[in-house]
């Protein structure tokens, strides 16, 4: 997921500096909320592994 969002990343830099503003715009919204959707995932991966040690 985090892959996902660093594409998304580029591809709306590359847009951003190529002139495509909406593509750009697009591109940098998706990106934001994939990362945001990663950081809550990790976040909840770690509180639920620390009650599973052996």
């Amino acid at each position: 997921m985090l892959y996902w969002s660093l594409v998304f990343l580029v591809v709306a830099l590359v847009a951003g500096v190529l002139g495509f503003g909406g593509i750009s715009s697009t591109a940098g919204g998706i990106a934001r909320v994939l990362f945001f959707v990663f950081l809550v995932l990790f976040a909840v991966s770690l509180i639920t592994g620390r009650g599973f040690t052996a």
